[in-house]
């Protein structure tokens, strides 16, 4: 966790490197892009989430189909699949999702 005193530091840094004027740009962008990460991650959860509902009743109807979901969902969580087996990926996927949010 950042104390009062490190943040007053990278606060001062920020101010130094970009100037006064580029703060509410910067602010801007970075507030964007951190919604735009909030979005594909529950986008990704919800994805998660129906394909482990077709997992349960086997919708799939072969295991390429259900490799190539885990490693879309992979992708939109910047996950690299490559060399991981499907628990291993779904795992990951898990883990980079909010834990309050992850179990369906």
């Amino acid at each position: 966790m950042i104390g009062p005193n490190e943040l007053m530091i990278i606060l001062l840094l920020v101010l130094i490197l970009f100037g006064g004027s580029k703060l509410p740009e910067l602010a801007r962008n970075l507030g964007r892009a951190s919604g735009e990460f909030k979005k594909a991650q529950r986008e990704a959860e919800i994805e998660l989430i129906e394909f482990e509902r077709k997992l349960r009743e086997g919708k799939f109807r072969s295991e390429d189909e259900k490799r190539r979901k885990l490693e879309e969902i992979a992708k939109t969580l910047k996950i690299d699949p490559t060399g991981l087996s499907d628990d291993e990926l779904l795992q990951r996927i898990k883990d980079a999702l909010p834990k309050e949010k992850a179990e369906p």
